[in-house]
């Protein structure tokens, strides 16, 4: 790969990449964007080692998803334990009030997740990944993929019925 093929790959990745870290970061754009920058980084350094055997965007995920898991436990935070609300609540100070809270309800929704759950279910509906393309980008078996969607989907269904009936 050529350091353009390169440059041209990342330039169609940037956008997804910084959207599924900024959604596991709980809308922290600040950190989000650290992290976007530091799988960058390592991706840039290393492009010559990638040998094609995935999709350069899992690749390149899986770097990124890497960075995401050494932030929390460099932070004294296991990467399974989820991201509290105190922590999704620190926003880009250069962000209005209205768009600060604009996806509140869905970062409150996710809270409830595990970590995996949260990373999985953001690679499968956010960001159209396969189950195979998340299996390479998290380390978690398939089958285990699959078993953190449909828990996370009882997890969120749950969370909305309690949010529109009080419960």
């Amino acid at each position: 790969m050529t350091r353009e093929q390169f440059i041209e790959l990342v330039a169609q990745e940037q956008k997804p990449l910084r959207r599924f870290l900024c959604a596991l970061c709980g809308g922290d754009s600040s950190m989000a964007d650290d992290l976007a920058q530091e799988a960058l980084l390592k991706a840039y350094l290393s492009f010559g080692k990638f040998e094609g055997r995935s999709r350069f965007s899992t690749w390149l995920f899986r770097i990124a998803y890497n960075c995401f898991c050494d932030s929390r436990k460099a932070a004294g935070k296991c990467p399974t334990e989820p991201i509290t609300f105190a922590e999704e609540q620190r926003a880009d100070s250069t962000a209005d009030a209205s768009s600060r809270f604009s996806h509140q309800d869905l970062y409150l929704a996710m809270e409830r997740l595990s970590e995996a759950e949260k990373a999985v279910t953001l690679l499968f509906y956010m960001e159209d990944k396969s189950i195979r393309d998340i299996e390479a980008i998290t380390g978690i078996p398939s089958g285990t993929v699959r078993s953190h969607l449909s828990r996370a989907r009882q997890h969120l269904r749950k969370y909305m019925e309690e949010t529109k009936y009080g419960i």
